[in-house]
């Protein structure tokens, strides 16, 4: 562009001075060796021009035939580097697509047609060819070697980080990218590598440092720096605030300023504050954080920070909670199970019962059920809640990589990766298409709620009458010795409350007790004992002349019982004598 103004310019300077003589004629005269040479300006202008011209043409014809020969080598030469970097091109796209057979190929052809010590990148196609390959040695040579040249060291260090941690050698993997941050901060994958090494080993001052140098190297956005140094901040005070807990606050305080909302930071630092009874600014610190995200590990540190509160100063701080995040799943939650601790059980009901409508998971179906227990203590009711809380999604965790935690971390378990967990349901489920006019989970797990079941006043005082409905078959052990007048008492223990210790074990080694008749009764005949439980049923109800009493049956003692042992003898039937006859 520059030199076609150039050209414009002097065709209108030569134009100019055309003109210019044209309007002012007038006649030249030259005397040359005793010859008169007379012409006119214009002529004489016209004449200068061309002879300067013709000097330019024969200079640059000259030009031409004196260097020709280097023309015709570079020109040779620039089509022989277009070919190679044409086959250089075509290689590395054949490498980045998996070709291994055309990558080599290309590699061979590049490299004849180009130098390698003028061109490094033949190296790379190369070792890129040898991966694809298989041939890890001389990939691993060709990166060595670019390492070794100033011009391609980063890339030879990065392809030899990328192979010692194929190989698994993390150490080796460590010293290359902390050679490459070292002499290149601003590579993302070097700083990366070497913090997520220190963040492992949990060198966090030294993770702290690098992540000042790579802020003042622009390799790092604001925002990301921010969450990391918070990451780093909350790390190092989880691990101070056994020993110190003074300085794990103030080192949580200052990640808090980093990260408003980072829920770790938050309770390590309200943790410290508390155990300096300190609980205000424990209490502000959790709030700030309520307000931004609630989460029921705040919740439940606000809620009992206190070792003296009651369950309704519970339930108050609870509900405290609630109308800072009213219209919020964690803060239903937090208030119903504050409620059920303190009794409250119509407000657990409510409060739980609103947070699975508004987001049925497992915690709000097991709130349900634990309520359900404390209020009716109906056993289908709460096998109900119970079999809601197996369908329900799960609740949110702590998750990284797969890996789900109870509490944070700052790395994963699985790769080692910096802020690698977060919290969120541990998998996603899968619902089928909604139909239009269909009900909610939590709308169909209350609509298929089974009815609280009435208790009777035969069941509460424990005995039933003669003149009951006829009960369900009641299968009983059998005797060595029953009497005919016992299987007939047996039925009415039917509505009757057993205690657990005191009753006759299942251990076939040793008898029942002989049921205790009255004194006017004669003693029945021995009757031979039955392999099998015996079934009996209530009789059905008869029209009796006299009511009979309701009879309660007595535990009988575990203890005192004859044994099974064939050298003891059983007490004599057949006088009627019930005495037990001592062991020994």
């Amino acid at each position: 562009m520059i030199k076609l103004l150039i050209y414009a310019g002097m065709v209108l300077a030569l134009g100019f001075g055309f003109s210019w003589l044209a309007d002012r004629p007038g006649t030249l005269s030259v005397i040359w060796q005793g010859q008169l040479i007379e012409m006119s300006l214009m002529v004489a202008a016209s004449i200068a021009v061309a002879f300067v011209a013709a000097v330019m043409l024969v200079w640059w014809l000259i030009r031409t035939v004196w260097t020709s020969p280097h023309s015709v080598r570079r020109f040779f030469r620039a089509r022989k580097r277009d070919r190679g970097y044409q086959a250089l091109s075509t290689g590395l796209i054949a490498a980045g697509a998996g070709n291994a057979l055309l990558a080599r190929k290309m590699a061979a052809r590049s490299r004849g047609l180009l130098r390698a010590d003028q061109e490094p990148l033949i190296l790379l196609l190369d070792a890129q060819a040898a991966l694809i390959e298989g041939r890890y040695d001389e990939a691993r040579a060709k990166f060595e070697a670019m390492a070794n040249d100033p011009e391609t060291r980063e890339l030879g260090l990065r392809g030899l980080y990328v192979e010692a941690r194929r190989l698994g050698a993390n150490e080796a993997a460590r010293q290359y990218a902390e050679q490459a941050a070292e002499a290149a901060p601003y590579l993302s994958w070097a700083a990366e590598a070497t913090l997520e090494h220190h963040a492992q080993s949990g060198n966090w001052q030294a993770a702290l440092d690098l992540l000042d140098r790579q802020k003042a190297a622009h390799v790092l956005d604001k925002p990301t720096a921010n969450r990391l140094r918070a990451v780093l901040l909350t790390a190092k005070a989880s691990e101070a605030i056994e020993k110190d807990p003074a300085v794990a606050r103030d080192n949580a305080v200052q990640a808090l300023k980093f990260d408003k909302g980072f829920v770790p930071a938050a309770l390590i630092a309200a943790q410290g504050y508390v155990r300096e009874d300190n609980l205000r600014k424990a209490a502000a610190v959790l709030e700030q954080v309520w307000k931004i995200e609630p989460h029921p590990q705040v919740a439940a540190l606000y809620v009992r920070a206190r070792g003296g509160d009651t369950a309704l100063d519970r339930l108050k701080r609870a509900e405290r909670l609630q109308s800072l995040r009213p219209n919020h799943v964690e803060s239903l939650l937090a208030v119903a199970d504050a409620a059920l601790a303190a009794r409250d059980l119509a407000k657990a009901r409510e409060k739980a019962m609103a947070a699975a409508r508004m987001e049925p998971r497992e915690s709000a179906f097991l709130l349900l059920a634990d309520i359900e227990e404390a209020e009716t203590g109906d056993d289908a009711r709460i096998r109900h809640w119970m079999a809601q809380a197996l369908k329900a999604p799960r609740d949110p965790a702590w998750v990284a990589d797969g890996a789900v935690s109870e509490t944070w971390r700052p790395t994963s378990p699985v790769t080692g990766k910096l802020d690698a967990f977060h919290w969120k349901v541990p998998y996603g489920q899968l619902s089928g298409p909604v139909e239009e006019g269909s009900l909610s989970a939590a709308e169909a797990a209350f609509a298929s709620l089974p009815p609280v079941k009435p208790v009777s006043a035969e069941a509460k005082t424990g005995t039933v009458s003669a003149s009951a409905p006829k009960a369900e078959p009641v299968i009983i052990r059998p005797d060595p010795v029953l009497e005919p007048a016992a299987a007939t008492t047996v039925t009415d223990r039917k509505g009757e409350v057993m205690p657990f210790f005191g009753r006759p074990p299942d251990d076939p080694g040793v008898k029942q007790a002989i049921a205790e008749e009255p004194s006017s009764v004669a003693p029945p005949a021995p009757v031979t004992p039955q392999p099998s439980p015996v079934v009996v049923k209530a009789p059905a109800p008869v029209a009796a002349p006299e009511a009979t009493e309701p009879v309660t049956a007595v535990p009988e003692p575990f203890f005192g019982r004859p044994p099974d042992d064939p050298g003891v003898k059983k007490p004599d039937q057949t006088s009627g004598d019930k005495t037990r006859l001592p062991l020994y």
